[in-house]
């Protein structure tokens, strides 16, 4: 596999999406939740997207749009057009939503759950597939797993102004975790009790 999976720092980023149809206008919708500049080229933009800070522009103007851009998405049905985008954004990133192996960055299936973002992918072989994975996935994670990540959180940062030694904090972190007295607190939601126990155990060590 040529893909490695990584978290991309979007905010304030310059986003480029040639299109506005369905896909390019979940794109947006993506990218502007994370902070990015969006501006698209295409027939007309929802006013959703306008209220989030979309700009729309005229298929002319694509060129400048790319020069202007830090990742160019490709989410037309224009397949001349497209091809003249990604061909000029060589020296850009691109997603390329019709072809996705072609371009240099994937937006893959993604869900959120509390803080915790989970994506999928597939290699392209099914995006239909991993749709089903996110449902099976979804299915799964409980509450309680992510009240246990704002404790693994709580912990942890605590943890650091007592104890220099990185290993030393996993060992108490995983101790922390395996805690009956603290799972207790966690499926009663009693999350008050459960940094206060987590408190005595720290001034302990």
């Amino acid at each position: 596999m040529d893909w490695t999976s990584l978290y991309f720092k979007t905010s304030n980023l310059n986003v480029f999406i040639l299109g506005t149809g369905e896909v390019a206008s979940r794109r947006a919708n993506k990218f502007l939740d994370h902070g990015a500049n969006v501006k698209l080229a295409g027939n007309s933009l929802s006013d959703d997207l306008k209220d989030k800070g979309a700009d729309l522009y005229s298929i002319d103007d694509v060129d400048e749009l790319v020069e202007w851009s830090d990742l160019v998405v490709v989410a037309s049905g224009d397949e001349e057009l497209s091809e003249h985008v990604s061909e000029i954004a060589q020296d850009k990133l691109v997603n390329r939503a019709d072809f996705p192996l072609k371009g240099d960055i994937i937006v893959p299936t993604s869900f959120e759950i509390g803080d915790v973002e989970i994506s999928i992918f597939t290699n392209g072989k099914s995006p239909l597939m991993a749709r089903q994975l996110r449902k099976k996935i979804q299915s799964i994670i409980t509450e309680e797993d992510i009240l246990e990540i704002e404790l693994q959180d709580y912990a942890r940062l605590e943890l650091k102004k007592v104890l220099k030694n990185q290993k030393e904090r996993r060992q108490v972190l995983y101790e922390i975790f395996e805690d009956e007295k603290i799972r207790g607190y966690v499926e009663n939601r009693q999350m008050d009790d459960a940094k206060d126990y987590i408190d005595n155990l720290i001034r302990g060590l």
